[in-house]
């Protein structure tokens, strides 16, 4: 289990930030002085390549559970590093051909939280990739690698994203949204797990679930973000693929009512119960490796 406190990389200057920042795989553990002197690896504007980061994205999907897996690297960076946010074990074949075929290396598993209705593909991935890291927020109280909470960062390459607290569907729910900087992304990306879906929500009857945070969570965490954010779910089950914070506040039937009656609204929805959460729950806590926990 690894924990992390480094210093933020901004505009090629190295300044003390009681934030984490969390750097390939290659370098868990780097000092202050160590960093400065790799500044053509890690800084935002590498000296080796002189040019933007460019990022390299790819949304996947598996449909027996209406799961999203997403793809992210560094195009630019020697490396081409990479990650995958929240994927799961039945389509971890196809994942790693196409990190494969597409040149990258893969250095993190991430999840947005312990999912319910599938196992992730953190822990399988891991024995496929030996190097390969899990993620998981140190609220979930899940196994991995590596955790991470508010105001982390998770780095690859010159590119990365912030990690946020969103919970309410679970205790442990984060949203990843990439970085704000000259060489990041634009618009920015939030991924934002079950916490918000496109036009709905994750249900909260379960695993520490609470309206009341959820509504909190999303109004400030995500909501204030740049109305041109995109929003990609861990979850569509009507077809949608991506949204924006604009839309969502404007048009999510459940987020853009007053807290009371989003209440109203989530305690009378009588849902069924998950049918894979039996298995999924124990499993995600243990990275998806639920009978080689040495492997988490």
């Amino acid at each position: 289990m690894l924990r992390f406190r480094f210093f933020q990389l901004q505009s090629s200057i190295f300044i003390h930030n009681p934030q984490k920042i969390i750097l390939s795989q290659t370098h868990p553990l780097v000092s202050f002085r160590k960093l400065r002197s790799q500044m053509g690896s890690y800084s935002t504007a590498s000296s080796q390549s002189q040019q933007p980061s460019k990022l390299l994205f790819r949304q996947l999907f598996e449909k027996e559970s209406s799961t999203y897996t997403y793809l992210l690297a560094d195009a630019t960076h020697p490396e081409k590093p990479a990650l995958l946010v929240d994927p799961v074990d039945k389509t971890v074949d196809r994942d790693l051909s196409l990190v494969k075929e597409l040149g990258l290396k893969l250095i993190y598993a991430i999840n947005t939280h312990v999912h319910a209705d599938h196992v992730t593909g953190s822990g399988l991935i891991k024995t496929k990739v030996p190097g390969v890291k899990s993620i998981i927020s140190k609220a979930s109280n899940a196994q991995a690698d590596i955790f991470v909470e508010t105001g982390d960062r998770i780095c690859f390459g010159d590119l990365f994203l912030e990690v946020r607290a969103t919970p309410g569907h679970t205790l442990g729910c984060v949203t990843y949204v990439t970085g704000e900087g000259p060489n990041q992304p634009q618009p920015r990306m939030a991924f934002t797990g079950d916490a918000l879906l496109i036009r709905g929500c994750g249900r909260t009857d379960f695993q520490g679930g609470s309206s009341e945070q959820l509504y909190k969570s999303v109004h400030s965490q995500i909501f204030t973000l740049p109305k041109d954010t995109f929003i990609y779910p861990a979850h569509d089950y009507k077809g949608f693929t991506v949204s924006t914070v604009g839309e969502e506040m404007q048009y999510n039937p459940r987020l853009t009512k007053d807290e009371e009656t989003f209440k109203g609204i989530m305690e009378n929805l009588n849902l069924s119960y998950p049918k894979m959460m039996d298995v999924a729950v124990p499993a995600n806590m243990v990275c998806g490796l639920q009978d080689v926990e040495s492997k988490a």
